[in-house]
């Protein structure tokens, strides 16, 4: 099987996906705008040959580049699992092809307000929202939805660029905010605590599924330095505050139509336990959550995902043994180099049989910028049949490990 992997090499996890590609026996493409020489050795190994272009983004162009470069070549998959890409990817399977998401498919994925729209039509409960262009559009969004709202790129990821409004004391400053940002969907804010639905899917069938709980908030995290993130993949599906987000999921997936692949949706429970939906991607989550899923399931989802897109199936025993946490670490101080950690060493003491991978950048590294890096300085797993003591061990290295830019 000959597939195209779209940005081979970025971000940070594409890599070992690719690597998932070979490993099933797939004769895997790179195109991406990255030198060969800057890309990891995992991914040279991997590739049977690379592209690189001076402008991903360009779609007529890249359609000529796969073109004349794979002529005589024969391409059974285009893949790409970095936001930005996925209508791209679409564009070109429908120039090209090649089964998968199309450009009508694709957009849902990636206009948060087109999403909703096609939610709304199937009876799912999403938040109130409008699009807006224009700051007028957005004053007038505001008071029609009221308050509290949340305020985001229409076409986002993550938490870039998203602010909650309180009230209306907090519009105008917001407004400041995203300025740059072309289009925003301007939405209900929804009490209650968010969680993720993560899908492998093969031919339409779900294959694996994970739900993960944000402490706190994305959003909270990301507006706050000192805030240790932890992402939670839950062992138990069956609980039923869990089981109502599980089966809004299902009702997602099946009404965007997905086929193949990873795709990672958010949603909030309230407080009365209704679960409401957030967003979606067709794409793997970030913030090292698919580590966690591994090390939740003893598995490698990075090779189940190229098996799910190559063959429709998904071989490994994904049976859960445990809860899994990612905590993320962010380094304090004014420098811009990491020159102490503290506390380390007695959480490992204390927990180390339970905590499976530590990835901390060492004294010396460059500092990385908390606001646009989700890892932050660094992230370390642990993991444990028992809920509570899985987030005892998470909370003892939210505060008790400290990595200092003096």
């Amino acid at each position: 099987m000959n597939v195209l992997m779209i940005s081979p090499g970025f971000p940070d996890e594409m890599p070992l996906f690719t690597r998932g590609l070979a490993e099933v026996g797939a004769r895997v493409y790179g195109i991406g705008d990255q030198p060969r020489g800057a890309l990891a050795a995992e991914v040279r190994e991997s590739l049977a040959d690379y592209r690189q272009v001076p402008d991903l983004w360009d779609e007529e162009s890249m359609i000529q580049e796969v073109r004349e470069w794979l002529e005589g070549k024969s391409l059974d998959r285009i893949e790409c699992l970095w936001e930005p890409g996925v209508v791209l990817a679409a564009r070109l399977r429908e120039e090209f092809g090649i089964p998968g998401l199309s450009v009508e498919q694709a957009i849902p994925f990636r206009d948060k307000e087109r999403m909703k729209q096609v939610l709304d039509d199937a009876g799912i409960r999403t938040p109130r929202h409008a699009r807006a262009k224009t700051e007028t559009e957005v004053r007038e969004a505001a008071e029609r939805i009221g308050y509290p709202l949340i305020v985001k790129p229409i076409a986002g990821a993550g938490s870039a660029d998203t602010y909650s409004l309180r009230g209306p004391d907090d519009l105008e400053p917001a407004l400041g905010l995203v300025r740059h940002v072309p289009e925003v969907s301007v939405e209900e804010y929804i009490e209650g605590e968010e969680y993720t639905y993560d899908t492998v899917c093969g031919d339409g069938e779900i294959l694996f599924e994970n739900v993960a709980w944000y402490r706190p908030k994305p959003l909270t995290a990301r507006l706050n330095e000192w805030i240790s993130m932890q992402g939670i993949c839950l062992l138990d599906l069956e609980t039923a505050e869990i089981a109502v987000g599980r089966d809004l999921g299902h009702r997602v997936i099946e009404a965007l139509g997905f086929g193949s692949g990873f795709a990672h949706m958010e949603w909030f429970r309230t407080p009365e336990g209704e679960a409401v939906f957030g967003e979606i991607g067709a794409r793997s989550p970030g913030g090292r959550l698919v580590h966690a899923m591994n090390h939740a399931c003893d598995i490698d989802l990075f090779v189940g995902w190229a098996e799910a897109v190559c063959r429709g199936t998904l071989s490994q025993d994904t049976t859960k043994l445990y809860n899994a946490a990612v905590v993320f670490k962010r380094a304090r101080g004014p420098g811009e180099r990491i020159t102490r950690i503290e506390g380390l060493q007695s959480v490992l003491t204390r927990y180390g049989e339970h905590i499976c991978n530590v990835q901390i950048s060492p004294v010396g590294a460059p500092r990385r910028d908390w606001r646009r890096v989700v890892s932050g300085d660094g992230w370390i797993v642990a993991r444990h049949p028992d809920l509570e003591f899985t987030l005892e061990i998470a909370d003892a290295i939210g505060t008790d490990v400290a990595l200092f830019a003096d």
